[in-house]
């Protein structure tokens, strides 16, 4: 069975820094392998058309540039936050401001946003949102274990349930 919309597919994978060679970023074995539903646009869109058309035994080599990956490092995503908001009944806790903390923020819409603390000031905490991958070039090589179709309720809630995946 081939990989296509609809199909839930479970991969292991290595992800490196730059080229095939490069720093390993991530490595997904097959003790708790990758399992996602095709199709339904929640990964990186070069990625899902890298392994399009594959099936189970096949294996898989690409990259990606920063624009097909997470964008370019953007100015914009670093801002200076007044400090005050990192109180807690008036006390900021110190350890959890030091330089290169991940703090899970929110945007304006309420929804979760991960900023690296850059620098502290006296007054302001400059943090940066930019994707923790953002101006990157990746590389993925793997290999597909299983492709089968997604039942009626996969489809209709965009997301894989049983082993590996999402359980109600």
């Amino acid at each position: 069975m081939k990989i296509e919309d609809n199909k839930v597919v479970t991969l292991t994978y290595e992800l490196r820094q730059d080229n095939a060679q490069g720093e390993l970023i991530q490595k997904v074995e097959s003790g708790r392998p990758f399992v996602y539903l095709f199709g339904v646009g929640g990964l990186l869109p070069k990625f899902e058309t890298s392994l399009k058309g594959l099936q189970a035994g096949d294996t898989f080599s690409f990259g990606l540039s920063p624009e097909e990956g997470y964008g370019e490092v953007t100015e914009e995503a670093i801002i200076d936050l007044e400090k005050s908001i990192f109180e807690v009944n008036g006390v900021i806790d110190q350890k959890l401001l030091e330089i290169g903390n991940t703090i899970t923020m929110q945007d304006q819409h309420g929804n979760p946003l991960d900023g690296i603390v850059v620098e502290v000031g006296s007054d302001t905490v400059k943090m940066d949102f930019n994707h923790p991958l953002a101006g990157e070039s990746l590389h993925f090589s793997g290999e597909i274990l299983e492709v089968r179709d997604a039942t009626a309720e996969e489809i209709a809630h965009g997301h894989v349930h049983g082993p590996h995946g999402h359980h109600h």
